[in-house]
């Protein structure tokens, strides 16, 4: 009776390459997810050398001077006519 029983385990073939990129690729997947997701949820606590570099242009543009709207000589004065339907 216990000659009848076979415990051996069953023959798995060995994946291929295209199974074994498709796992690691998903397995990859999964961490960037999961990556992705803490930085929403996690707060990252800002630097003070970041906040004040924004500043600098604010202030470097506000002693230009504006550019005057000059009309171009190419441009022809738009008609004032309605069309006709």
């Amino acid at each position: 009776m216990a000659s009848d029983l076979d415990f051996s385990p069953p023959e798995v073939p060995e994946p291929t390459f295209l199974e074994n990129l498709l796992r690691y690729g998903l397995f990859l997947g999964a961490i960037f997810q999961l990556i992705c997701v803490l930085a929403i949820i996690v707060p990252i606590p800002k630097s003070h050398e970041a906040e004040a570099e924004p500043s600098e242009p604010r202030s470097a543009e506000i002693t230009r001077k504006p550019k005057a709207a000059v009309p171009s000589a190419n441009k022809r004065p738009k008609k004032e006519t309605k069309k006709k339907r």
